[in-house]
């Protein structure tokens, strides 16, 4: 009888064993996943317990937790009820949906007429696009302030419509800083539209022209199917950033067009209490995946598919 030490099962013998290929492929995203979760995850971690820990006397967080911060948030403090920071929610919330809709209505023809012009001009149309963005955010909103302060033709223009009092600019106000969120983010939602648009199947639309459609029906039936992937994106890379919004909002708002953004820096600075900006930067990171859920399923009903789906 022939007594061997191999194993009846071949398969065992390598269940535990890695192959090159496997081993390089865990080399290649380790830096990747290492930098996720320390820059990322650990981060996030540390900012929920945050949340519901109890504010020190100085602003920092202590024990035990609780959930003073998100009472305080809902507005219930010491001397009662206001709605204060609920008004801030909803002013952010307001303030991202406006401006994300008109950047649509100003990116959707504008990249349309891009992906229309000659092939030398595309690149150069692009740029024109992209290139104020290069230049620092507070630069731009600085900009944005000189150009709508008391004096200027579009303030004037304003005065004259009867908008604004004498003597009064268009800053700072919520209409500044909702053309200052449309002209930051306007190139996150041309770019993804123009790529769309580079794929358009004339075909179809030349067919609903042919079939007698109107403008508006050739539009909804034959291109906005097959631009959803490029608006889908272009929107969660303008209403997310935008809904935490800092910069725009303190400066060109003034102090009276605040949004959640503000309140959370306020509280790690000259508030002094951070659960309570720990509460407000996790409601926004709620609402960042609530928004991506909600883009996702509007993807999968408006039928779009695997490209289109977030």
């Amino acid at each position: 009888m022939n007594h061997t030490s191999e194993s009846p099962y071949p398969l065992a013998r390598h269940s535990h064993s890695m192959s090159p290929d496997t081993r390089h492929l865990l080399w290649s995203v380790a830096p990747g996943v290492a930098w996720i979760v320390i820059f990322l995850v650990l981060p996030s971690l540390y900012l929920i317990g945050v949340a519901f820990m109890t504010n020190g006397p100085y602003g920092q967080p202590q024990m035990p937790l609780s959930l003073d911060a998100f009472r305080q948030l809902a507005g219930f403090g010491f001397l009662g009820w206001s709605p204060g920071n609920l008004y801030t929610l909803l002013r952010s919330l307001w303030q991202t949906l406006v401006a994300t809709g008109l950047v649509i209505l100003v990116a959707y023809p504008l990249a349309y007429y891009i992906s229309t012009c000659r092939d030398k001009l595309r690149p150069i149309m692009l740029l024109a696009v992209v290139v104020p963005s290069w230049t620092n955010q507070v630069i731009r909103a600085f900009g944005w302030m000189n150009l709508l302060s008391p004096g200027t033709p579009l303030a004037d223009a304003a005065q004259a419509l009867g908008l604004i009092g004498p003597n009064m600019g268009l800053y700072p106000s919520n209409f500044a800083v909702t053309l200052g969120l449309i002209y930051n983010f306007l190139p996150f939602m041309v770019l993804p539209l123009y790529a769309a648009f580079e794929k358009l199947d004339m075909a179809l639309v030349e067919a609903a022209r042919d079939l007698y459609a109107s403008p508006v029906r050739a539009f909804w039936h034959a291109v906005f199917p097959q631009t959803l992937s490029g608006l889908l994106a272009g929107t969660v890379l303008v209403s997310i950033p935008a809904f935490g919004m800092y910069v725009i909002p303190e400066l060109l708002g003034g102090g009276k067009a605040m949004m959640l953004g503000n309140l959370v820096a306020n509280q790690f600075s000259g508030g002094s209490n951070w659960p309570l900006g720990a509460a407000g930067a996790l409601i926004m990171l709620v609402a960042t995946f609530g928004g991506l859920y909600a883009m996702r399923k509007v993807g999968k009903r408006l039928g779009g598919g695997e490209e289109v789906v977030i």
